[in-house]
């Protein structure tokens, strides 16, 4: 039996010039970004961060920076975090889906 993907924005994975500034409490990093989507993204960290905190998140792309607001959804032990976007502005958000777009049609 096969695996459906239930995800309501597909994930790609962006080139590895792609990185997040975020911040969690009195964590800080800048970590690769290993998935994104509409949604959220995966960053690559050792940090530890709960499940549910809020993470403030700044995207530097291609197309220009984006910021947004997450959880964490999903934390992997020396490997990163999954962040789910909760608030994002209009702008950001449209940026966000022309990089991804752009990455869709063009991978690389």
């Amino acid at each position: 039996m096969s695996v459906v993907e239930q995800r309501a924005y597909p994930r790609i994975k962006p080139p590895t010039s792609v990185l997040g500034a975020w911040r969690s409490g009195l964590q800080r990093d800048v970590s690769y970004v290993e998935s994104l989507a509409l949604g959220g993204i995966f960053l690559r960290t050792k940090k530890k961060v709960a499940i549910r905190s809020l993470v403030q998140v700044l995207l530097d792309m291609p197309v220009g920076q984006v910021r947004g607001r997450g959880l964490v959804r999903r934390q992997e032990e020396h490997h990163g975090i999954a962040v789910q976007f909760i608030a994002m502005d209009p702008e950001d958000r449209g940026r966000l889906a022309r990089q991804i777009r752009d990455l869709t049609v063009s991978p690389g």
